[in-house]
């Protein structure tokens, strides 16, 4: 549906939205939660263009793709090696610098259709196609840069999809987490990811998409919103939220958010609290 006052992806109307809201909130509950349609809710969230026969025809490309891999080629290098050849060779999957400016880098229906992508989600593309072929295969949440890890750890194989699924090499796995954060890597940062801790991490980038483009405070809202409906989400963003409805002058939401914010940290830190309350008076002042 388009929006008058919106640059394109246009959201979702009322009605869809919430029964898109509704449903990933009920996978991010479950017990085990289905990555590949917890990115297409994103994406059915972010782009009001993707309907459910855009999710299920989504779901039917990861199974081709899937389709096309060799029946249990060996160890877990032979599966990364052929996940490479399948995904970044034949069919050309891989990131550039330039994809980190584009929203459709975020969302998977958009990623499986260009075949380029953020790391994250050019990972979620290879986890799926590879566990749906019967690969021993999990993301592995390096800092500033997300890889996929095949096989236990005593014999884990990493692969970079972004670099079209380039086998790394403990050296290169290294670079990248002393070039994120000045620190070496450590054994626990090769740990698998769990589904929602990759779902929060794709929310993440689309906030920040958003936070650099103040015209789209539309699309930081909506990922902050279906942040709040993952278990064990982060305190802070109820005052990001907040601070959005604000700016997108739903003065009474958004104070009201920014009180119930301030009640949530009183107890550990009154200073803030007093803050974000002189915040919430703030905002209702805009309404006189």
């Amino acid at each position: 549906m388009r929006h008058p006052y919106l640059p394109p992806p246009y959201p979702p109307p009322p009605e869809r939205s919430a029964e898109v809201r509704r449903r990933f909130g009920e996978e991010a509950r479950s017990g085990r939660p289905d990555l590949a349609m917890l990115c297409l809710l994103i994406g059915a969230e972010t782009d009001g263009s993707l309907d459910e026969a855009g999710i299920d025809a989504a779901q039917l490309e990861l199974d081709r793709l899937a389709g096309e891999l060799p029946y249990r080629p060996g160890g877990p290098r032979a599966w990364a090696e052929a996940v490479g050849r399948l995904l970044g060779e034949r069919y050309g999957f891989h990131g550039t610098p330039g994809d980190y400016q584009r929203l459709e880098s975020s969302l998977l229906h958009k990623v499986l259709r260009r075949r380029r992508g953020l790391p994250i989600l050019l990972s979620v593309v290879w986890l799926e196609v590879a566990r749906r072929a019967g690969a021993p295969v999990y993301g592995v949440a390096l800092p500033g840069h997300f890889v996929v890890g095949f096989g236990p750890a005593e014999e884990q194989v990493l692969a970079d999809p972004f670099d079209g699924g380039r086998v790394l090499t403990g050296t290169d796995a290294d670079m990248f987490v002393v070039g994120a954060t000045g620190a070496p890597l450590d054994a626990a940062m090769l740990e698998p990811a769990a589904p929602l801790e990759v779902v929060l991490r794709i929310l993440n980038n689309i906030r920040a998409w958003a936070a650099a483009r103040p015209e789209r405070s539309d699309v930081a809202l909506r990922a902050v919103e279906l942040a709040l409906l993952v278990p064990s989400h982060p305190a802070r963003l109820r005052y990001e939220r907040g601070q959005l409805l604000v700016q997108l002058g739903q003065f009474v939401p958004g104070a009201e958010e920014l009180d119930a914010y301030a009640d949530l940290i009183e107890v550990v830190d009154e200073p803030t609290a007093q803050k974000v309350r002189q915040q919430a008076h703030s905002a209702r002042s805009m309404l006189n």
